[in-house]
C-alpha cells in the first residue's frame, strides 16, 4: 500500500467512530492510535525495546526541543531520527508550535513566525514555516507537522482569529517545503473555542491538501464541555479521507468521545508524567500509589494486569521506591500505564471491529458523569 494511504476499515452505525489504518514509510499504524510522548527522542524512563514489548505503534517528538539539544546536526550526523533514537516504528515530530504557547514568556510572534529565546541558555533563535519544516526533514520523522500558533484559553475573538490567519498563511508556506522522502505532513485547525473559526481554518487547510489534519489548541485550561464541543464541530468539518489527529488530549473518557467524534489519533504526556507522580492508571480508574494505604500491599499495581510491572512487583514495593526516589519505580510505573493505555486503544479498536462501540462509549460516559460529580463546587 502506497505511503499515506488511510484506509477506513470500519465505521461505528452509530457515531461518527471508524478503524482505520494509516501507512508510514515506517509501517502501518492501526486506529486509533495513542501516542507517547517521548518530546526529547525519549519516553521518559522507557527504552525502546520496552515500548515495543507495550506495543506502542508510534511515538510523538519535538523539533524544537531536539533542534535546541542535542541540535540537527548531531541527530543528521548520527543517521536521523530513528537511528539516532534506536526507534524503528514511526514517528510523529510537533513543529514547535506549541512552545509559542507555553513558553510565551521567552517568545516574540511575528507574522513571518516566532522568535524564541532559547530556555536552556536564552540564545535568539528564529522559527518560520521554511525554518520549522527544514527541521523536520532532516530529523526524518515520519510525519512532520506545521507551524501553528496556539491562542490561550481564555482568548478574545479578535485574538483568535489573528491567530487563525497566522495558522494559515504560516501553513501555506510550509505545504510549499521540500520534505523527507516519504514523509507526511499535517495542517493543524485552531480558532480557539470559535466554531466559525475553526470552520474557516479548516476549510483553508483542506484547500492545501495535508496528507492529515490535527485539531489544536485544546486542552489549554478550557472546561471540558467546551473542548468536546469543539472537537465534535471540527471533526465534522475536517476532510473524511484523511486521518485525524486530537493534539494532547489523554484523559481516557475524552479520547472516547473524540473518536467517537471521528478522531484517529492521540498524544499525551498524562500516562507518562502522572507515573512519575505516582499515579496509577486502572481499567477502574486512577489511585496514588504513593499513599500511606498501600505500604504493605503485597496485591499488583492492577490485578489482571498482565505488564511486567504487575507480574513481578507489589505495590508495597513499588510505593517504596518511589518514596526513596528510586528510578525503577518510576520506570515500572511507566511501563504499567504506557501498558494500560495501549490496551485501552486496543479495547476501542476491538469494539470498534466488533461493532459494539456504543458499550465502551456508555461506560466511560459513566465515568465523566461520576468525575463531574466529583469536582468541587467553584469549578
Amino acid at each position: 500500500m502506497e505511503i499515506g494511504t488511510f484506509e477506513i476499515v470500519a465505521k461505528d452505525p452509530a457515531s461518527e467512530a471508524r478503524l482505520g489504518r494509516l501507512h508510514t514509510r515506517h509501517g502501518v499504524v492501526n486506529t486509533p492510535a495513542f501516542m507517547p510522548v517521548g518530546s526529547r527522542g525519549a519516553v521518559k524512563t522507557m527504552s525502546p525495546a520496552e515500548l515495543e514489548a507495550e506495543d506502542v505503534q508510534m511515538i510523538l517528538c519535538n523539533a524544537y526541543h531536539l533542534m535546541i539539544r542535542p541540535g540537527v546536526d548531531i541527530v543528521e550526523q548520527c543517521g536521523g531520527l530513528h537511528r539516532f533514537a534506536g526507534w524503528q516504528r514511526p514517528i510523529l515530530t510537533d513543529s514547535g508550535g506549541y512552545q509559542v504557547f507555553s513558553l510565551a514568556d521567552l517568545r516574540k510572534v511575528r507574522d513571518d513566525g516566532v522568535e524564541f529565546r532559547s530556555h536552556v541558555d536564552g540564545k535568539l533563535l528564529f522559527l518560520g514555516p521554511a525554518e520549522v519544516m527544514e527541521v523536520q526533514r532532516r530529523l526524518g520523522s515520519d510525519i512532520a507537522m506545521v507551524l501553528d500558533e496556539c491562542p490561550p484559553y481564555p482568548c478574545e475573538y479578535d485574538s483568535a482569529c489573528k491567530a487563525v490567519e497566522r495558522t494559515i498563511g504560516w501553513s501555506t508556506l510550509c505545504s510549499r517545503q521540500a520534505r523527507a522522502d516519504g514523509q507526511l505532513v499535517f495542517g493543524i485547525v485552531q480558532g480557539g473555542v470559535y466554531g466559525d473559526l475553526r470552520a474557516n481554518c479548516a476549510k483553508s487547510l483542506t484547500a492545501l491538501n495535508f496528507d492529515g489534519y490535527a485539531i489544536g489548541g485544546l486542552s489549554v485550561g478550557e472546561p471540558e464541555d467546551a473542548m468536546l464541543k469543539c472537537v465534535r464541530e471540527t471533526a465534522a468539518v475536517m476532510p473524511d479521507a484523511k486521518p485525524r489527529y486530537l493534539m494532547g488530549v489523554g484523559i481516557m473518557r475524552q479520547i472516547v468521545e473524540a473518536v467517537a467524534c471521528g478522531v484517529d489519533m492521540f498524544d499525551c504526556v498524562v500516562p507518562t508524567r502522572l507515573a512519575r507522580n505516582g499515579m496509577a492508571f486502572t481499567r477502574t480508574g486512577c489511585y496514588p500509589v504513593k499513599a500511606g494505604e498501600y505500604k504493605a500491599d503485597v496485591r499488583a499495581v492492577e490485578e489482571g494486569c498482565d505488564c511486567y510491572a504487575c507480574r513481578v512487583f507489589s505495590r508495597a514495593y513499588i510505593r517504596h521506591l518511589l518514596n526513596i526516589n528510586e528510578i525503577l519505580g518510576l520506570r515500572l510505573l511507566t511501563i504499567h500505564n504506557v501498558h494500560r493505555y495501549m490496551e485501552f486503544m486496543g479495547e476501542i479498536r476491538t469494539a470498534l471491529a466488533d461493532r459494539c462501540f456504543g458499550d465502551l462509549r456508555t461506560k466511560y460516559a459513566a465515568a465523566r458523569e461520576v468525575a463531574q460529580a466529583s469536582k468541587p463546587a467553584h469549578q
